[in-house]
């Protein structure tokens, strides 16, 4: 049986046997290694982050006795989440991040983790209180992610692609007339606009 341990754009951690591109943990440990199921919370700290599956040979006990190991689809899914890239792993992508940001905000220096961390945590859909406004996705960058009803896109070049753990399916639609619930973080939304390019899954391109 699969591991609750994929992470839904939502934020939300469920059962499903696709791995997808990326891991990543949410500051420790939540869940219990003796029968490696989650416990009642859904993170350890604030700290929320997005790694590569790989890095230095390191091998790990999956929802072992260390942190938790999660997963998502794709660098896209784990921004809407509200993770960031990490700076051990993913060092060159978190310090574009953190450069972005400065640019979207106006700031003197690039922003520290922990500055970052503080924000995405009020924003995140299930830590902090998202703004649930409709939005149009003319108005919305690349990589921005909403939910329309009980399903949830991604935007990419106008168009609303439906998402999955497995990848995405472009939905035949009216790009123009297309609504929906915005759950990417707001923080991260003005990110993608200053120019920051996640990696999307193989599905899209």
């Amino acid at each position: 049986m699969p591991l609750q341990n994929r992470v839904t754009p939502l934020g939300q951690l469920i059962a499903d046997p696709a791995r997808g591109l990326f891991m990543g943990n949410r500051g420790g440990r939540i869940h219990d290694p003796a029968s490696r199921t989650l416990m009642r919370r859904r993170w350890a700290s604030r700290r929320w982050i997005c790694c590569v599956t790989s890095f230095k040979n390191r091998q790990r006990e999956v929802m072992g006795p260390g942190y938790t190991e999660l997963f998502f689809l794709d660098e896209v899914t784990a921004l809407a989440a509200g993770h960031r890239p990490c700076f051990e792993c993913r060092r060159r992508d978190a310090q574009a991040f953190a450069n972005r940001w400065q640019q979207a905000f106006g700031l003197t220096n690039p922003p520290s983790a922990d500055d970052m961390d503080l924000v995405l945590h009020r924003e995140r859909p299930i830590s902090g209180e998202p703004d649930p406004g409709t939005v149009d996705i003319n108005s919305l960058p690349d990589g921005a992610m909403i939910t329309v009803g009980e399903d949830i896109f991604t935007v990419r070049n106008q168009n609303l692609w439906l998402w999955s753990p497995h990848g995405y399916h472009l939905e035949v639609c009216e790009p123009k007339a297309a609504q929906g619930v915005l759950i990417t973080p707001s923080a991260i939304i003005e990110i993608l606009r200053a120019g920051y390019l996640p990696v999307w899954h193989s599905s899209v391109t």
